[in-house]
């Protein structure tokens, strides 16, 4: 069952589901608001419901609407007008805005002729294509076949790549995680790893999340097969492994639950604080900001201002913004209104230097397989249409 349509009968579904006819607008499309210039009524079977002063969208309902007064004394760009997110990052002084994807999701040409327009992203990354389980499933043996084709995909469209991820807890071949390796062997074994893909890929990654969710919630380091053997000595050695590789990528240590003050992002100032004294090559702290409509914490400007204070980078690299499921109008808004909050800090902090959705589009996040009853996380439903999320995220950018 498609979000947003439980108890639609099947003809008004057809007839909603079709691209806007006689100057109608499809469901869930635009319909009003501040600066809205094209058409002010739905398809037969939905109806114009204002979102808030600047977006107005095309709601399952019972009647096709009359029009939606738009007011013309505010320049916040709409969904329909907005040149593309990436283009207004760019504008604004970013770096990028861009998407996650994964290899099975280039065989959907709809999805693809939205990915790869790079008005809308300047970035692409990797869902898993270059995790360890996926690049040296077997030691010694590298297998780099599905990264290449989501690299080359990015560079056929003019889009640059973050690297995602080098060493990380999860998704690691038992090999690696039940290997009983002494402290020796174990950095040895992170060395040609990270040496490898990153030679590999020399001069074409952009951004690599180098290490990957170290720690727990309470600040302290998450048990792994690599600090459990190294202590917190694996992040230095695999940074510095990433930088003889290629010097010229930028190299992020990643985690989430460090969207606001608290003792995970306190712990992750420290560690960057010390690394850094230390000569290590750390560029950026990446905050992935796996959030929850209604929740999104309000120091978000302050803290990626104290990450930057560092003299390093922040980027957004995971975002996505969940709700509980089915949406309506009122959930729509209240994402809206969180997004613009989470890109608007970004904008406020001027080594903020980009956002990555985790995916575009509701088709593929990974939310309603991990949340029970959550979803709806994203930009884009999952028939590929802005929501009001799009619109709010281009007028934090404008």
């Amino acid at each position: 069952m498609l979000s947003g349509f439980s108890g639609c009968p099947l003809g008004v579904l057809a007839a909603v589901l079709a691209t806007a006819v006689n100057g109608q607008a499809a469901l869930w499309g635009q319909c009003g608001g501040v600066t809205w210039t094209g058409t002010t009524t739905c398809v037969s079977g939905a109806t114009c419901t204002k979102i808030n002063d600047y977006y107005s969208q095309c709601i399952a309902g019972t009647a096709t609407t009359t029009a939606v007064a738009s007011s013309t004394t505010s320049t916040v760009a709409s969904a329909s007008s907005s040149p593309g997110l990436n283009t207004l990052a760019v504008a604004k002084g970013k770096t990028y805005f861009g998407s996650a994807t994964d290899n099975g999701e280039l065989s959907d040409a709809a999805y693809t002729t939205i990915l790869k327009n790079s008005k809308e992203f300047g970035v692409i990354t990797p869902g898993n294509s270059m995790k360890w389980d996926a690049t040296e499933g077997t030691r010694g043996t590298f297998t780099f076949t599905n990264g290449e084709t989501i690299v080359k995909f990015a560079e056929a469209n003019g889009q640059k790549v973050r690297g995602h991820t080098l060493v990380w807890h999860s998704q690691l071949p038992s090999w690696v995680s039940s290997g009983g390796f002494s402290a020796a062997e174990l950095t040895e074994i992170i060395q040609t790893h990270v040496t490898n893909l990153v030679t590999n890929w020399k001069g074409r990654i952009l951004h690599w999340d180098v290490v990957n969710e170290i720690f727990n919630d309470d600040g302290t380091y998450r048990t792994s097969v690599f600090y459990n053997t190294l202590g917190e000595e694996f992040v230095s050695i695999a940074f510095k492994a990433a930088r003889a590789a290629d010097p010229a990528a930028k190299l992020y240590i990643n985690d989430y639950n460090i969207d606001g003050t608290g003792a995970k992002s306190t712990a992750m100032y420290n560690l960057v604080q010390k690394l850094l004294a230390a000569g290590v090559p750390i560029d950026g702290i990446g905050v992935q900001a796996h959030l929850i409509s209604g929740s999104v914490p309000s120091t978000l400007a302050t803290n990626w201002a104290s990450f930057a204070s560092l003299g390093v980078d922040v980027a957004i690299t995971e975002l996505d913004i969940r709700m509980t499921t089915p949406s309506d109008a009122t959930k729509l808004a209240q994402q809206a209104t969180d997004y613009g909050t989470v890109v608007k800090a970004c904008v406020s902090v001027p080594r903020c230097v980009g956002i990555t959705v985790w995916d575009y589009t509701d088709k593929y996040s990974w939310i309603p397989s991990v949340f029970s009853g959550q979803g709806a996380a994203l930009p884009w439903d999952e028939l590929l249409v802005k929501k009001p999320a799009y619109a709010a995220i281009a007028s934090a950018l404008a």
